[in-house]
């Protein structure tokens, strides 16, 4: 019994005074009952252990099995002259050897993974006829006639506990009696959004347009035809030839799989940049009806969009800001209750819009605890690894596995900005202070829930506050439908101060 009410959550609500029955004129009260996040200390997976350790042995350990074995040889070759191999060997035998020699050495610079270097980001901020407090949100949709009392009061009641500002970005057409999702209406969206973010990051770079070779995009909701990609290559007029991707339908979690997708692109093509665009069109996930599950989108979304430069020239090390250094995708679909978590429905008037269940929480939660015990054996410093196995192996039964200190293995860690409760629990859950959090709750403080835009926001936050110096590493994660859990971790090449242009800059005039 003990262990069912640890996975759910309580909450007292006054429901008001009762107007018949036998306690009429007193108040009434209920308790509510919510799944909660799992308790990712009371037990350790170990097949996503098992799985960590299996992503660092098939990624480092040539890398350090293959130079001293080559030392070896070279030093074992170095004690023969060339007369000695011509007196013991033949032509022949000489230009085999020395063919397995330089064999080896290309299987080893073939085989070493390339370093994929981020060499500036920006995000958008839409000009200031798109702000929207929460109140003016409540008072616009009651206008609105679109919505029932019902969900209104549902709505208020959401946005008040949400974690969200007063100066989030909407677009309010959105609010016109009867509205209804259209590609027009999304396509002026992300036109604007992305065409903003990629203009400001062209001119931080001072790479030319020509000179990109791969292209991606990750939008939700939005698929248009052409796609938005295509929107991109005609109007910057990019290369004939570009490889051009467009990641559809994964949510939040999309912009680090469009990371992994660049990366794995630019590890066969040398000598390339890679573009990546993360947005949302809000006006496309907008919903105008009265289901109560498909409701919660229109509170957090918010308008946005992030482009990222990356590149795979070694000499770019030297003007990069980070360098790629890990990266986890963790998949749950095959669960049907995570996979139905969050779906893209009608309701019974047709009306388009994303339902989020109630499990949603718990399921990411699951998704959470197996990411970062798959992503612990890559970042986590060897003492903390040594604990973590002996606490296991000699741990005494009915007491909880220890659960390695994550925050020994990122300086900065930007999560992505969903709700307020959201962030409450992973805080909680993994033992992050508030300096940890900082970047996370701002964000979604000024700008919302930007989708898969939003860790890139909180970046931007943490570089406009001079928080990143050299070596310092930082850790991106983020959640979407399927259900996902994608994470990635950046080091610093430099200390990255203030940028030039920034979306939090405003703020401060």
């Amino acid at each position: 019994m003990s262990k069912e009410s640890e996975e759910f959550s309580t909450e007292i609500v006054q429901r008001g005074v009762e107007n018949s029955g036998p306690n009429a004129g007193s108040l009434s009260f209920s308790v509510r009952v919510r799944p909660r996040l799992p308790d990712f200390l009371s037990s350790v997976n170990l097949k996503y252990v098992k799985l960590g350790y299996g992503y660092l042995i098939s990624h480092r350990l040539y890398l350090l099995l293959a130079p001293p074995l080559l030392a070896a040889l070279i030093a074992r070759i170095g004690k023969f002259t060339w007369q000695d191999l011509y007196q013991k060997y033949g032509l022949i035998e000489v230009l085999f050897i020395s063919a397995l020699l330089c064999l080896m050495l290309y299987f080893y610079i073939d085989f070493t993974p390339g370093s994929t270097y981020l060499l500036d980001f920006a995000c958008f901020r839409p000009s200031n006829e798109y702000k929207i407090s929460k109140a003016e949100f409540i008072e616009l949709a009651r206008k609105s006639g679109n919505f029932n009392d019902i969900a209104i009061k549902f709505q208020e009641r959401v946005l008040k506990k949400s974690g969200i500002g007063d100066e989030t970005y909407l677009p309010k057409g959105v609010f016109g009696p009867g509205y209804r999702n259209s590609l027009k209406d999304g396509r002026q969206e992300v036109s604007m959004v992305m065409f903003g973010a990629i203009k400001d990051l062209l001119a931080a770079t001072k790479v030319k347009a020509k000179n990109i070779r791969i292209l991606i995009v990750n939008c939700g909701i939005l698929n248009t035809t052409p796609s938005l990609s295509s929107m991109i290559v005609n109007h910057f007029k990019l290369r004939h030839d570009i490889h051009s991707f467009n990641l559809g339908g994964m949510g939040c979690a999309a912009g680090i799989t469009a990371i992994d997708l660049a990366k794995d692109l630019l590890d066969a093509y040398p000598r390339a940049y890679a573009l990546v665009v993360s947005t949302e069109a809000v006006s496309h996930t907008w919903y105008s009806g009265n289901d109560i599950d498909m409701l919660l989108p229109n509170c957090f979304f918010r308008m946005g969009a992030a482009a990222i430069m990356l590149s795979n020239f070694h000499l770019d090390r030297w003007r990069a800001k980070y360098e790629l250094k890990q990266l986890v995708r963790t998949h749950k679909g095959k669960d049907n209750r995570s996979y139905k978590s969050i779906h893209q429905r009608e309701d019974s008037e047709g009306r388009k819009g994303l339902s989020v269940s109630k499990d949603v929480i718990e399921v990411g939660g699951h998704a959470l605890k197996a990411n970062i015990t798959t992503l612990g054996p890559l970042v986590l410093p060897v003492s903390e690894q040594l604990h973590f196995f002996t606490n296991l192996i000699f741990k005494k039964k009915k007491t909880k596995p220890y659960i390695p200190d994550y925050k020994l293995a990122f300086e900065h860690m930007c999560i992505l900005a969903t709700s307020k409760k959201v962030l409450d629990e992973i805080q909680k859950n993994l033992e992050l202070t508030e300096e940890y959090m900082e970047a996370s709750r701002k964000t979604l403080e000024r700008f919302g829930n930007t989708s898969s835009s939003s860790i890139w926001y909180e970046l931007a936050y943490l570089e406009l506050n001079s928080r990143v110096k050299r070596g310092d590493r930082v850790c991106q994660i983020a959640c979407g439908a399927g259900f996902m859990c994608n994470s990635v971790v950046w080091k610093a090449l430099r200390n990255v101060g203030r940028p030039k242009q920034s979306p939090w800059i405003e703020d401060e005039s």
